[in-house]
């Protein structure tokens, strides 16, 4: 899907957050989007309904965007907005979320350019249907700063030498004593690491069982939210609401069963399965 890029300050330009069906058409109210004072409504495209906004153009142009992408508090106050339209939405009916920020000069063009998309649309919303997205992380035993740390700072020597002239000295055989422990615990942290991908792949088939789609996702890695722990399966499924419980009661039993660290989050509107619209 092409969007605009309106550059005229002073115009308006048309913000479209959603396309669902048309059947009856969502309540909106109570919903501000992401511009002040303009409502959130509907655009009729045949068989289809988009959730639209008019903005003002100027702040949509690449340079405003561009010096927003720089301002965390902002862009997540933009994020928040698209997403809390699309979420009233897709609470009442299956719904293609749009990604933030598309945009389209005028009414007319945005018809034009959905509407050649609607066959997509709805093989998408066919798919989504009565489903929810739920992401599912997994984590290895152990963790930077715990065994391994505390070893490492252990003295080179196996005790204390008994007379003050042996003080200061490495005992005999320490150095070789401390190669093997360092060895020791790397064998040990590789072994965790392998147990650790192996309940990853555990879990991942067993989730995938009861879900109608899944996508693996890039682990996240030092330096972010969960940097303190190594991640080993970072997943998100399409599952339907009727199976909802099955997959709580299904992760609670994965944990006792392998004493992994899983997580489970959702359910969520479904952005990784509605493909490119």
């Amino acid at each position: 899907m092409t969007e605009d890029s309106p550059e005229a300050p002073g115009t308006t330009a048309l913000y479209v957050y959603a396309v669902c069906r048309a059947d009856g058409g969502p309540a909106l109210d109570g919903v501000s989007g992401v511009a002040r004072g303009e409502p959130v409504r509907t655009l009729p495209l045949g068989s289809l309904t988009a959730i639209v906004q008019t903005v003002r153009a100027a702040e949509f142009t690449d340079e405003a965007w561009q010096e927003r992408l720089t301002d965390e508090p902002e862009l997540e106050r933009y994020a928040r907005a698209h997403h809390e339209v699309v979420s009233v939405v897709a609470a009442q009916a299956p719904t293609v979320p749009l990604p933030l920020a598309t945009l389209y000069t005028a009414e007319d063009r945005a018809g034009l350019v959905l509407g050649n998309e609607s066959a997509r649309f709805h093989t998408a919303l066919e798919r989504i249907a009565h489903h929810a997205e739920w992401g599912v992380k997994v984590y290895a035993a152990g963790s930077p700063g715990g065994d391994g740390d505390e070893t490492a700072r252990q003295p080179c020597t196996p005790g204390t030498p008994g007379t003050p002239e042996d003080r200061g000295r490495p005992a005999p055989g320490a150095g070789r004593a401390y190669l093997e422990r360092r060895r020791n615990l790397r064998a040990r942290h590789e072994r965790q690491r392998e147990d650790s991908l192996r309940v990853a792949e555990t879990v991942d088939t067993q989730v995938c069982r009861l879900a109608k789609a899944s996508r693996r996702l890039r682990p996240h890695g030092p330096g972010t939210a969960d940097g303190h722990r190594l991640q080993v399966l970072n997943a998100t499924y399409l599952v339907a609401d009727h199976r909802a419980a099955e997959l709580e009661l299904l992760v609670k039993d994965l944990r006792e069963r392998t004493g992994a660290g899983i997580e489970l989050s959702g359910p969520w509107v479904p952005y990784s399965f509605v493909g490119e619209v």
